[in-house]
């Protein structure tokens, strides 16, 4: 097997007690790692994802401040846990994970399984996910390879497949089957993805005080900033789109919810619509869709805000125009009119929140019937 190859002449022990104790130094004093429960584990892994430690801090201490137990989470109303991830993106995980403690509850009697076969089956739960909390909660000797470890186990043992390939990712979780320690694989795991956050950075790794640079097959050879080897992704796409914020004759504003599938599912919007090619300027497209989709009648005035909002595959270009509701319409579960102070208990994506801060600022913060 490759990764029997690759552990040829490695010596497992000393770079398990070289990682670990380092570790022990020199680990950063982060609110998950005040005590091992495995709720507040979980929650932190999520918010971790495709999120910085320093970003991901205020937020999880607000999360568990509002959200203290796995029970709390799983009987929260939905509305209240999508205001609690506001800001935070990448919505699918607070809705998966949501979903996942709703599991545990009814399932396993609200405690979080320290099975693999079961935690993996919960909503949303991967590979990594699943080694993250089993070893760090439970003391589980299970791998959790995330990019950090990918870059760091590539440049260690000299891998030169490219880490964007689920086969690559295969590899090092088989790897660190081998190598985890048994007795701490707590300190093991946390310890490849602190190094992979401190020290073996993606550009210029600081390999002079790499605690396990005599491991280090890619220093030896002097190719360390070659590695880990991955794809570029393809050109990312530019979408324009139209957005209002539309003001009825009592001062109240109108906000659309998302479907619940797809990008930014269940999340509030001021109405928008891409900005078609064709003859109709974007004012005239915006005011045909919000009467076709809604049967509201708008009156656009000027745009106030031009902003670009990029996701990982395409980017939107925003441009919001203010305006008022002429006329009656039907509201609905998805389509509502809400006051000034109302309006903050819903939950927004960043790019509609900046609509709002960009609004009230205009208006002086101020609602003002027409």
């Amino acid at each position: 097997m490759k990764e029997q190859t690759l552990l040829g002449g490695f010596a497992i022990k000393q770079f398990q007690q070289d990682l670990i104790g380092w570790f022990e130094k020199e680990q950063r004093d982060l609110p998950w790692r005040k005590d091992n429960d495995p709720y507040k584990v979980w929650v932190s892994e999520v918010m971790l994802q495709q999120t910085k430690v320093d970003t991901v801090i205020p937020y999880f201490q607000k999360f568990i401040e509002q959200f203290p137990t796995l029970e709390a989470l799983a009987e929260a109303d939905e509305e209240e846990v999508m205001k609690a991830w506001e800001g935070l993106g990448y919505y699918s995980r607070v809705r998966n994970l949501h979903a996942a403690v709703k599991e545990v509850k009814e399932q396993y009697g609200g405690k979080i399984p320290a099975n693999r076969e079961q935690f993996a089956k919960l909503k949303g739960v991967g590979p990594y996910t699943t080694g993250a909390v089993l070893s760090i909660a439970y003391g589980i000797p299970e791998p959790a390879v995330d990019g950090n470890v990918m870059r760091v186990l590539s440049r260690i043992f000299l891998v030169w497949e490219d880490i964007a390939k689920t086969g690559t990712r295969k590899l090092f979780e088989a790897i660190v089957r081998q190598i985890i320690s048994r007795e701490n694989p707590s300190y093991f795991n946390q310890a490849l993805m602190e190094l992979g956050a401190l020290i073996c950075t993606p550009r210029n790794p600081a390999c002079l005080l790499c605690p396990v640079q005599a491991h280090c097959r890619a220093f030896a050879e002097g190719v360390q900033t070659e590695l880990p080897v991955k794809t570029k992704k393809t050109n990312v796409k530019q979408v324009p789109i139209i957005a209002a914020v539309l003001k009825d004759e009592n001062g109240k504003v109108l906000i659309h919810k998302r479907g619940s599938e797809g990008l930014l599912a269940n999340l509030w919007e001021f109405p928008n619509c891409e900005a078609a090619d064709g003859q109709a300027s974007p004012e005239e497209r915006l005011e045909a869709f919000l009467k076709e989709q809604y049967g509201v009648q708008a009156q656009l005035g000027q745009p106030f805000l031009a902003l670009e909002h990029a996701f990982s595959h395409l980017i939107w270009d925003i441009t919001v125009y203010d305006g008022k509701i002429a006329g009656k319409f039907t509201e609905t579960e998805q389509l509502k009119l809400v006051g000034e102070k109302e309006i903050e208990s819903y939950a927004f994506p960043v790019s509609h929140q900046r609509v709002w801060e960009e609004y009230k600022q205009k208006t002086g913060g101020l609602f003002h019937p027409f």
